[in-house]
């Protein structure tokens, strides 16, 4: 950047109390007002937390060392700043500003970090895991969108751990992909396939957010659940999972993934759908009815949403690319 190019506000002679008035003061000609908002807000909050807190030296030492090390252990199939977002409920808070759900559909949840985009693209029926350990579950499900109305060629992505809860990619010998898979709903709305009955698993506390958690009193567990993701052209993108109910974890979720409407029960197959799905009869059993969002819908919630949160901070606002941004004009 050349600095003869730029045009700098300048500078006021800086002090505690007026440093962050300077810095937005600096920013100010920040082209793209959605950006100049966000960073306004996280400056403004970022200051008021060190003067709130009276942040000492060592320890905003302490936490520019944690965020380093958090980044050092991230790889391709790890993502331990998701793992931090998770476990201080912002990954859950973000996913329920940017994709709000009308009643009646079905709630979204957190991405973590063991999703991968090398699953294999298979056909409805087939068996996800080949863990000999698990303990066999037929899942059947179908999508609708909001009107009830059967939702066909959805893009479904589906992955769970093994019957000692890890997922793949958490062995050292990891080479093909296995407890996921892509599939795509039939013109029923529908799809099945065979699985092994989800358990509780313990996230990655091998690192700096393990730390962290051993440093509150918390505990690194996640309830039973298999990991859902919906994708079709026209329909909000959806990330949501299934918890098994009255498992040990259920409403201590070390990163705050469950809902009540996400909460189910195991059922057991009976002999018809044994002999439909050529499974054994009295085995597990999981189903749902998953309702999709249209784009417009989600569209239209999000923006209301965010006008009501702004008038409720009394601020005057506009929306920029569908997005809050001061109103100036």
């Amino acid at each position: 950047m050349d600095p003869s190019k730029v045009k700098i506000p300048v500078l006021k002679d800086l002090t505690i109390d007026n440093i962050t008035e300077n810095v937005h003061r600096i920013n100010s000609t920040c082209a793209d007002p959605r950006l100049k908002y966000i960073l306004e807000q996280l400056v403004t909050h970022i200051h008021d937390f060190a003067r709130e807190t009276r942040l000492s030296t060592k320890e905003w030492m302490a936490g520019i060392e944690f965020l380093t090390a958090v980044g050092k252990i991230c790889t391709d199939v790890r993502q331990e700043f998701i793992l931090l977002s998770d476990i201080l409920g912002l990954s859950l808070l973000v996913d329920s500003i940017d994709h709000p759900k009308p009643p009646a559909s079905t709630e979204g949840t957190v991405l973590g970090p063991f999703h991968t985009h090398d699953a294999e693209h298979l056909a409805l029926g087939t068996n996800i895991s080949h863990d000999p350990d698990g303990t066999p579950c037929l899942v059947v499900c179908n999508v609708r969108d909001t009107h009830g109305k059967p939702v066909a060629g959805v893009k479904i992505d589906i992955w769970e751990t093994d019957s000692k809860g890890f997922y793949d990619v958490q062995y050292s010998d990891y080479g093909k992909p296995d407890g996921r898979v892509v599939m795509e709903s039939d013109a029923e709305g529908v799809f099945w396939f065979k699985a092994i009955v989800p358990v509780p698993y313990p996230i990655p506390h091998d690192g700096p957010v393990g730390k962290l958690l051993i440093e509150l009193g918390r505990h690194c567990w996640r309830p039973s659940h298999m990991h859902f993701m919906f994708e079709k052209g026209g329909y909000d993108h959806l990330i949501t999972a299934l918890y098994l109910r009255g498992d040990p974890y259920e409403t201590s979720d070390a990163v705050f993934g469950v809902k009540n409407t996400l909460v189910v029960d195991l059922g057991t197959v009976d002999a018809e759908m044994a002999q439909k799905y050529g499974v054994e009869e009295g085995g597990k059993l999981l189903s749902y009815d998953f309702v999709l969002v249209s784009d417009e819908e989600s569209r239209k919630l999000r923006e209301e949403n965010a006008m009501k949160a702004m008038e409720k901070l009394g601020r005057r606002m506009k929306l920029y690319n569908g997005l809050p941004v001061p109103d100036v004009d």
